[in-house]
C-alpha cells in the first residue's frame, strides 16, 4: 500500500474508533444502589454474605449486570449465565487480566497463584503446565490417591465420627498435597495440611471485594505498620509467612526426594522431571436413596469405585446438586477489563473489576426452579438418566476459559467417589442429645471467598458389620474390583 493510502487507512481507522468512544461515553452505567460522593457504593456492599445481596439487587433493578462504586473503583456484578458467557467467555480476550490485589498479592505473598496472577507470559507457563497435568485424561492417574485418602476418610469416621468435619479437611489436604508433591501425610494434625488450611484460611477471607481499603486505594500499601490504623499491615505480614512457607516447605521437600531418589511421581517431580529433559446430607429422602442405588451396584460386598460411576446417575446428580445448593466458591475470582467496552446498551468503563456471581447464578430460578430445595432429581431424565438439557453447575469452579479452575475434574473426581463410599458406608443422621432429642443443625456457613460450613453435629455410624469390614480392611474388595 503506497504511502497516501496508508495513512488515510490510518485516519478513517482512527476516526471510526474516535467515534465508538464518544458513543460508548455516552451510554449509561449498568444500574446499581445510589451512590454517595467520593465513597460510592462503599458501605453499601455487606462484609458477609455479600453475593446474596448481589443476587437481590439483580432482582431490584431487573438487570443482570450491576454497576458499583468502591470509592472510585468500577465493580461490575454478572449475575446471569448469559452474561457470564457473553463476557467473561465470548470476549474473554479484554476481560481476562486480574486487579492487582495489592493485600492479597503484594502484602500476603501470593503473586505466585494461578487463579490471582496477572495475565501475561508467566501466567500462561503456570496455566498451561496446570492444564496438562490435570486434564481429563491426566487426571485419571491421581484417582489412586482419591482412592486411598477416600479409604482412609473412612477409616477415620468409623473410629471417631463427631470429628467428621475435620477428617473432610483432612482427605482435601492429603489429596492435594499428595498429588502436588508426593508427600505421605499424616493421618492426623499433619503439619502441611494445617499449613495449607491455615493459609488458604486467609487468601479465601482477604479476596472478598471492598474488605480492606489498600485495595481501593493501593497507595495504602506504602504506610509504615507502625502508623495508626494500619492494622491490615501487620495482618498482611503475619499472613505472608503463612503463604511463603506453604509455597515453599512442601516444594523444598519434594526436590530432597528426588535428590535422594525416592520422590513417587506428583505434578511437581514430573513438572521438575519435564524441565531437565464432602459434603452434607440432611434431606434423608435422597441419602436413601442414593444408597438404594449404590447397593443395587455393589450390593454391599464392596465399596464403589470409579468404574461404577456410570452405573450410579442418581449419586452423581446429588453431586451436582451439593455443588448447586450451597455454592463453595459463592463469587468468582474477579476479572479486570482492560479497555472499555459496551454490553446491552450499558457502558463498561475500562479498569472495571468484574465479578461473577456464581452463588446467583446457581440459584436462578428461570435455570433452576425452586432454586433454595434440594432437588438431585432436576439433573435427571424421568428414566433416571441424566438430563443433558439442564446447565451443569460448573460455575462453581469459576468462569471464563483463561480462569475456570484447571484442577475442576479431579475435583469432582474426589467428591463424587468421597460421596458415594460415605453413602456406601454409614448412614449419617442428626445428632440428639442426652435426652434423646433431635439437634437440629443450623445451616450456617463461613462468609468467604471459600464458603464452608460453621462447625455442627450430626450422627455418622456403619451401615453394617459388613460395612465396617470393609472400611477396616481398607475396602480389599472394592480395591481388586479397581
Amino acid at each position: 500500500m503506497s504511502p497516501p493510502l496508508l495513512l488515510l487507512a490510518s485516519l478513517i481507522i482512527l476516526v471510526v474508533a474516535l467515534r465508538l468512544r464518544l458513543r460508548r461515553s455516552r451510554l449509561p452505567l449498568p444500574p446499581g444502589p445510589r451512590k454517595l460522593p467520593v465513597v460510592g457504593n462503599l458501605f453499601d456492599v455487606p462484609a458477609t454474605y455479600p453475593w446474596e445481596t448481589f443476587a437481590r439487587w439483580c432482582k431490584e433493578y431487573d438487570s443482570d449486570i450491576i454497576h458499583l462504586d468502591l470509592a472510585g473503583k468500577s465493580v461490575i456484578v454478572l449475575g446471569s449465565g448469559e452474561a457470564t458467557t457473553d463476557l467473561l467467555e465470548k470476549r474473554s480476550a479484554i476481560y481476562s487480566d486480574r486487579d492487582n490485589l495489592p493485600m492479597v498479592n503484594d502484602l500476603m505473598g501470593w503473586g505466585f497463584v494461578i487463579g490471582t496472577m496477572k495475565y501475561g507470559d508467566e501466567w500462561r507457563i503456570h496455566r498451561r503446565l496446570a492444564n496438562q497435568a490435570l486434564s481429563v485424561k491426566a487426571s485419571r492417574k491421581y484417582e489412586p490417591h482419591a482412592l486411598l485418602a477416600t479409604q482412609k476418610l473412612l477409616r477415620s469416621m468409623l473410629n471417631d465420627p463427631d470429628a467428621f468435619l475435620t477428617h473432610l479437611r483432612q482427605l482435601a489436604g492429603e489429596l492435594t498435597i499428595s498429588v502436588a508433591y508426593g508427600i505421605d501425610i499424616l493421618p492426623s494434625k499433619d503439619p502441611y495440611v494445617k499449613l495449607a488450611q491455615d493459609a488458604v484460611h486467609t487468601w479465601a477471607a482477604a479476596l472478598v471485594p471492598g474488605l480492606y481499603l489498600v485495595d481501593t486505594f493501593p497507595i495504602l500499601k506504602y504506610v509504615p505498620s507502625w502508623f495508626p490504623g494500619a492494622g491490615f499491615k501487620r495482618k498482611a505480614q503475619e499472613w505472608r509467612k503463612l503463604s511463603w512457607d506453604m509455597a515453599e516447605l512442601p516444594f523444598a521437600e519434594t526436590k530432597r526426594q528426588m535428590a535422594s531418589g525416592i520422590a513417587p511421581s506428583s505434578f511437581t517431580a514430573d513438572a521438575l522431571n519435564a524441565s531437565k529433559d464432602a459434603t452434607r446430607v440432611f434431606y434423608q429422602e435422597h441419602h436413601k436413596k442414593a444408597q438404594a442405588e449404590i447397593d443395587s451396584v455393589v450390593g454391599g460386598e464392596a465399596l464403589p469405585t470409579f468404574e461404577d460411576r456410570d452405573s450410579l446417575p442418581y449419586v452423581s446428580a446429588l453431586v451436582e446438586e451439593v455443588l448447586r445448593w450451597n455454592t463453595v466458591g459463592p463469587l468468582a475470582v474477579p476479572h479486570l477489563l482492560t479497555v472499555e467496552d459496551e454490553y446491552k446498551g450499558y457502558r463498561i468503563p475500562a479498569g472495571s473489576v468484574v465479578i461473577g456471581n456464581a452463588w446467583g447464578l446457581l440459584h436462578d430460578e428461570t435455570v433452576y426452579p425452586d432454586p433454595h430445595a434440594f432437588k438431585p432429581e432436576r439433573f435427571l431424565l424421568p428414566n433416571g438418566q441424566p438430563d443433558p438439557s439442564v446447565r451443569n453447575p460448573e460455575v462453581a469452579f469459576g468462569f471464563g476459559r483463561r480462569y475456570q479452575c484447571p484442577g475442576r475434574h479431579m475435583a469432582t473426581s474426589t467428591i463424587w467417589i468421597t460421596v458415594a463410599s460415605m453413602l456406601a458406608a454409614f448412614d449419617i443422621k442428626k445428632a440428639v442429645d442426652v435426652d434423646g432429642r433431635v439437634i437440629e443443625p443450623m445451616y450456617e456457613y463461613a462468609s468467604s471467598m471459600v464458603c464452608e460450613p460453621l462447625p455442627f453435629k450430626c450422627a455418622i455410624t456403619p451401615r453394617s458389620a459388613k460395612a465396617a469390614a470393609l472400611v477396616q480392611s481398607g475396602g480389599t474388595d472394592s480395591m481388586r474390583r479397581a
